[in-house]
């Protein structure tokens, strides 16, 4: 304890000197006694006192061993850094010595450095004087050299001519630049004004240039030489633009010439100028496009031979001149269409376009494969030029159609009037050419336009499909008006119902005609406005003829169901001869239309018929003449049924069942079966009315009120409806309005 407590006094002036090393000898002083603590805690650790105590003491002089040659390294290191510093100072010292010297002396050489600076200028001045005494030769021989210049230019020695001009600019330039350089731009319009003839050189140069060029197709087959010789100088005015737009410092004046583009530019005017001048040509429209295609061809070869040889390759001269013909003929073709062209113009132009320009006769030509490829130039006229270029041609199609029509249709119209038969046909039908002058004329067109585009075809044939639809109404109009001057003088004219036959067949020969217009073979369907209007027209031709038939039969129709006609059969017969006389001349017209027309007359001739029996001429008095009456009828629609039967009518066909109906129904004995009689023939014909009923009752002259009563009750509670499929018969028949009885003033009714 003693021991420490020296320690501590002898080294309490270090502590108060160093602070943090009495701290940190506390900390260790206090961890080596924990340390102990902890090992000594134990008796039986203590025998090893002495290993611990003596292995700490290497320990410790192993530790200050270290430490004391660290710090000695450290010192000796401290003693060669001050040492250098020390050597430094001195070094700056005998710098700064000489450094104010230096400045003592430059201060003494000021004066001396501004007669320097005078000598320099002079120095300047004598090297600018000394270029202007060697290009004083030059100076002088400018207007000589310009007079030189200007013969070679007359005597087209292009190049040498070329050359001097070149020499004169860079010397001109030159004196420019340097006067730029210098800012004396005041005397650059003195230069200027001395060098004032190389514009007029230029411009002579240039001239023969573009006269050159504007030949050069000509030239290159005539004088290949004169036309390289051209672009020779062309090329080098063009390395001069762009060495001088590479110096950015001074640009003399005319530069950049840019005599390429200048090129380029006359070579496109003249091609331009050449073939595509606007002018009229309607009349020849056609003639010129054959032209334009020839001479197309025949230079663009040229070019592709010849020309491509005589440029640069970066020139694309073929390319060039390809995109020039194609851009010129789209703005040519535009100008054109603005005229107005009649419908053949605009066929030759459509195909002329879509058709002959891609193809081999002209830019396809093998000539000029594969180099010459307007396919990435895109089309000659837009798409929606092309439909309006179609839309026009339509119209005046249409216009010419519609010109043609009536004079066909008046030329038609005469011929009904002629004093012999219609044409025949080899199978004897009566025909006339109108069918096949119509579909010819029509199918022409549509066929034509097969040439240009699908499109256009489609147009055509909608167009034409219209105006057929129109020309069938007014050839119905036509036959209107032929029925009523037929009305006015039924012997006018002679052949009154062969020409309406004719019309029939006629009419049957459009129809077959009409789906082979159509583009599309496999597309054969009529429209349904134009099969309308065919069958308007047909009705209206049955209708004439049927109507001339009940001419001839009503004198005998209004005689059935009389006295008269109950005596004999001589009535029928003459029916029967009539209907015979106008079947043979239906004979005359094809199967279709000859059945339709059979079928009307029967259904005519029925119709008639029962008309005549609601007129009720006569009243049966007495069973025998009811009897009589009815086998009247029997024989009546039997002799007319075997008839029809016989021109190849089937019986299942026939109106005139209805006849044998009513037989049924008049020659009944026993009046009080007629409801149930009634009803079935209300059944089979449902369109008979209360009024149809009543009149063949009164037709019977036996049937009583009461009777009479329960029929048409019976026929109130059953009431008919007409099936979809059901012909009409009865309810085209009226039945005249009953007579009122005579009333005297003062009397009683009977």
């Amino acid at each position: 304890m003693g021991t420490s407590a020296d320690d501590e006094q002898g080294a309490s002036p270090r502590d108060e000197e160093w602070p943090e090393v009495e701290k940190a000898e506390k900390l260790a002083r206090g961890a080596a006694l924990k340390w102990a603590s902890g090992v000594f805690y134990r008796p039986e650790n203590l025998e090893g006192l002495g290993q611990y105590r003596s292995r700490e003491t290497q320990r410790n002089s192993s530790i200050q061993s270290r430490l004391k040659s660290t710090v000695q390294s450290y010192l000796e290191g401290v003693s060669a850094g001050l040492e250098q510093l020390r050597s430094a100072v001195q070094e700056v010292q005998s710098v700064c010595q000489e450094l104010g010297a230096a400045r003592w002396a430059l201060l003494d050489c000021a004066d001396r450095f501004q007669d320097l600076q005078q000598m320099r200028t002079l120095m300047a001045e004598h090297v600018q004087l000394a270029s202007v005494v060697q290009v004083l030769p030059q100076l002088f021989s400018v207007h000589e050299v310009f007079s030189h210049t200007l013969q070679l230019l007359r005597g087209q020695h292009l190049l040498e001519a070329h050359v001097e001009i070149m020499m004169m600019e860079h010397l001109r330039d030159n004196i420019l630049s340097q006067l730029h350089l210098r800012g004396l731009s005041s005397a650059q319009a003195t230069v200027l004004s001395y060098f004032s003839g190389l514009q007029e050189l230029n411009e002579s140069l240039a001239k023969q240039l573009w006269g050159i060029v504007g030949s050069s197709l000509q030239l290159v087959q005539e004088d290949p030489v004169l036309f390289v010789t051209a672009v020779r100088i062309i090329e080098r005015e063009e390395k001069i633009d762009d060495t001088l737009l590479l110096d950015a410092t001074f640009l003399p004046p005319g530069r950049p010439k840019g005599w390429r583009q200048k090129f380029y530019h006359v070579l496109q005017e003249t091609i331009t100028g050449t073939h595509f001048h606007t002018t009229r040509v309607d009349a020849g429209l056609s003639r010129h496009l054959e032209a334009l295609q020839r001479d197309i061809v025949s230079e663009l070869r040229v070019v592709k031979d010849l020309m491509v040889q005589c440029v640069p390759a970066h020139y694309n001269i073929l390319s060039v001149c390809t995109a020039t013909y194609h851009q010129a003929l789209a703005s040519h073709l535009q100008d054109i269409l603005r005229e107005d062209l009649d419908k053949q113009a605009l066929f030759h132009l459509l195909k002329w376009v879509l058709h002959v320009y891609h193809s081999s006769e002209m830019m396809g030509h093998p000539d000029l494969l594969p180099e010459v490829d307007v396919s990435s130039l895109g089309p000659l006229i837009s798409p929606e030029l092309v439909d309006q270029t179609e839309r026009r041609y339509v119209v005046k199609l249409k216009a010419s159609v519609l010109e043609w029509m009536p004079r066909t249709l008046n030329r038609e119209f005469e011929e009904w009037f002629r004093e012999k038969e219609p044409k025949t046909d080899h199978q004897g039908f009566f025909q006339s050419d109108l069918p096949t002058d119509v579909i010819e004329m029509l199918n022409s067109n549509i066929k034509v336009t097969s040439l240009i585009t699908s499109s256009l075809q489609q147009k055509v044939y909608n167009m034409a499909l219209e105006e057929l639809e129109a020309f069938l109404g007014r050839l119905r109009e036509a036959l209107v008006q032929y029925g009523k001057e037929h009305q006015k003088d039924p012997t006018m004219p002679k052949y009154y119902v062969p020409y309406l036959l004719a019309m029939l067949n006629n009419n049957l020969a459009l129809s077959s005609f009409v789906p082979t217009l159509h583009p599309d073979s496999a597309c054969r369907e009529v429209p349904v406005s134009l099969q309308a209007a065919l069958d308007r027209m047909q009705k209206k031709a049955c209708q004439l003829l049927l109507e001339e038939l009940l001419l001839d039969l009503q004198p005998l129709c209004v005689q059935l169901a009389s006295r008269k006609w109950l005596s004999g059969s001589q009535l029928v017969n003459s029916m029967c001869e009539v209907i015979d006389k106008y079947a043979k001349d239906f004979s005359r017209v094809k199967k279709p239309v000859f059945t339709l027309l059979l079928t009307e007359c029967e259904v005519l001739v029925a119709n008639q018929y029962l008309r005549a029996l609601m007129q009720k001429k006569m009243v049966c008095k007495s069973k025998e003449e009811r009897g009589q009456f009815c086998d009247r009828l029997l024989q009546d629609a039997t002799q007319l049924r075997e008839l029809f039967c016989s021109l190849g009518l089937d019986r299942s066909q026939q109106n005139l069942e209805a006849v044998f109906a009513v037989r049924e129904l008049l020659c009944l004995k026993d009046t009080a079966l007629l409801s149930l009689e009634v009803l079935g023939f209300i059944t089979k014909y449902p369109d008979v009315s209360d009024e149809h009923i009543s009149t063949l009752l009164d037709l019977r002259g036996d049937v009583s009120k009461e009777v009479r009563h329960m029929v048409l009750e019976m026929m109130a509670q059953h009431p008919q409806a007409l099936p979809e499929s059901y012909q009409p018969i009865f309810s085209t028949i009226l039945v005249p309005a009953p007579e009122l009885p005579f009333c005297l003033r003062k009397g009683k009714c009977a």
